[in-house]
């Protein structure tokens, strides 16, 4: 009971991280059919942003605890919010009307202009994140769960809420839903095609940004390829809950997240990434909807 307690709380805690991201990959498939692997990397810039802002401010502090999070995760998640919407305005809009292929290569090209951009700006050495987050928590079956680990999902889950809230209950929100339709038609109604896809970047970069935070206070270090593998692995995610759909990039990553904690307790940590990117060879071979997407006849 110990082991299972443990496992489920770290599995969470990962899951949710993986989830925020997955939710921008889904957002953006979504409205323009991309698959933006430059995402990852604005999980990475969003801890990187978060590392500086609260170097800024003395986050060393360690009586700070989630407080000198929160201070911080608006901010950073405005500013890569901004980011993303620049990228979008860049290097995608002009390719909106390009074979799927073009702006593909193009999320690949951003990607890297992006991990080599922080290189440059913050170094290639691992950075110790200005925070210390309280070890302090709760026993439970013999397992401790952290109330560092409980802030966290707790945070996490109410931007999940939040975004559920703006997608079904706000106009934009009914706006990007008739933009997943059919965009063509969207723009014979009136709609400003254009800025609901940078809103929508906006919205991804800003959820990426506060995991890559939050990511960097839980583990305490970062660097400029830490978007790269966890970008991966948050697009396995959107696939397993289907890419496409918003519930399921939420419970994809929480499955994920789960999977892996379990997988790396079962085969030891050095299998994780295997525990994940085996599950994705199996969506792909056996559902390749996910759990919540639905079958759809155009091809990238």
């Amino acid at each position: 009971m110990e082991i299972l307690v443990q496992t489920l709380a770290d599995g969470l805690v990962i899951g949710a991280f993986y989830s925020l991201i997955a939710l921008g990959y889904t957002m953006v498939f979504g409205i323009i059919k991309l698959l933006n692997f430059a995402h990852g990397d604005l999980y990475m810039l969003g801890a990187f942003v978060g590392y500086s802002l609260l170097s800024m401010i003395g986050g060393g502090d360690s009586g700070m605890g989630l407080f000198g999070i929160l201070v911080v995760l608006l901010l950073t998640m405005v500013i890569v919010g901004i980011a993303g919407m620049g990228i979008e305005r860049i290097a995608y809009r002009p390719l909106l009307l390009a074979p799927r292929l073009s702006i593909l290569i193009t999320a690949i090209g951003v990607s890297l202009f992006l991990e080599n951009g922080a290189m440059i700006a913050w170094g290639a050495q691992y950075q110790v994140y200005p925070l210390q987050l309280s070890h302090a928590g709760i026993n439970l079956f013999g397992a401790t769960i952290t109330y560092t680990q409980i802030g966290l999902v707790l945070i996490s889950a109410l931007l999940m809420l939040g975004l559920h809230l703006f997608i079904n209950r706000t106009l934009y929100g009914k706006a990007m839903r008739a933009i997943a339709h059919d965009q063509t038609a969207c723009q014979l109604m009136g709609i400003n095609v254009h800025k609901v896809i940078g809103l929508t970047f906006f919205i991804g970069a800003s959820l990426a940004a506060g995991a890559g935070t939050m990511a960097g206070a839980y583990y305490g270090t970062v660097n400029f390829m830490m978007g790269f593998i966890i970008g991966l692995k948050a697009f396995t995610a959107a696939v397993l809950g289907g890419i496409g759909s918003i519930p399921g990039a939420m419970l994809g990553g929480l499955l994920l997240g789960l999977m892996e904690t379990a997988g790396t307790f079962v085969f030891g940590g050095s299998w994780k990434d295997v525990v994940a990117f085996s599950l994705l060879i199996l969506i792909l071979v056996l559902k390749p909807t996910g759990i919540m997407g639905e079958k759809v006849t155009e091809r990238m």
